[in-house]
């Protein structure tokens, strides 16, 4: 009877020992789940739109490429061209203005020379994209827009977009924007029918202007101004079509 009652209080015994030991050993740890990143649909399309619509084309400057490569341009169409947003042609974004053809806002980026730290005045907000490319390559721009419902369209899509730095103004842009000049580069993407005096005053010693001019509702030519001291060197860039230059303030 002893031996059996000693049998009994070992094996509890035991089992209260391996009980203690499995409740206070360590949990096995679990590999973490790692957090789902969200794809970007658009983004083999934006690289074959570089390669084959813009690189092709002649743009070499590798700042101006990863600054196209990295814009959603799909975010500055209307909803209704979205199947569109990177096809080889300017869009319709409403009262009666447009964005640009990628490889055309490309090409007048390139023209600048931009460097990072420079100050650039964009004439034509629009739908914000161009300003948006501008942005990826300096920290300084500036942008006017005529029409007062782009203007704050396209300031809520860059605060949106986290482009935060960029300044947009509602103005008439012939007068481009005294309070922030000199500028080392300023672009325009509509059409005067001659070259704004004041966008010249604007420009920095080497300082560049990239510009279409001509009649409205037909070809331009885009043209490259250098202001070097009271010279201002020429450079005819060829033919494009873009929305004329509004003036007064709507």
């Amino acid at each position: 009877m002893e031996m059996r009652d000693g049998l009994k209080r070992a094996v509890a015994i035991a089992m209260l020992l391996a009980f203690c030991l499995a409740a206070c050993a360590e949990p096995e740890a679990t590999p973490e789940t790692p957090t789902p990143t969200v794809a970007d649909p658009y983004r083999e399309i934006r690289k074959r739109m570089v390669e084959t619509q813009i690189r092709a084309r002649g743009v070499t400057d590798e700042a101006v490429l990863a600054a196209m490569e990295k814009v959603p341009r799909h975010e500055f169409v209307p909803p209704e061209y979205l199947d569109q947003a990177y096809a080889d042609h300017p869009l319709p974004i409403g009262y009666g203005q447009t964005i640009s053809q990628p490889y055309i806002v490309a090409l007048m980026t390139q023209l600048l020379e931009l460097k990072g730290g420079d100050k650039v005045l964009e004439i034509g907000t629009g739908s914000g994209y161009q300003a948006a490319v501008l942005a990826e390559i300096t920290d300084q721009v500036y942008t006017v827009e005529i029409i007062g419902e782009l203007e704050k369209s396209a300031e809520a899509r860059l605060r949106r977009l986290g482009y935060d730095k960029v300044k947009v103004k509602h103005a008439d842009g012939y007068y481009g924007w005294e309070e922030y000049a000199p500028y080392d580069a300023i672009i325009v993407t509509c059409a005067p029918d001659h070259i704004p005096q004041p966008l010249i005053k604007q420009l920095k010693d080497g300082g560049r202007l990239v510009i279409p001019v001509g009649p409205p509702g037909g070809y331009q030519t885009l043209w490259k101004i250098t202001k070097r001291g009271d010279e201002v060197i020429t450079e005819n860039m060829g033919g494009v079509i873009f929305v004329p230059l509004l003036r007064g303030k709507r």
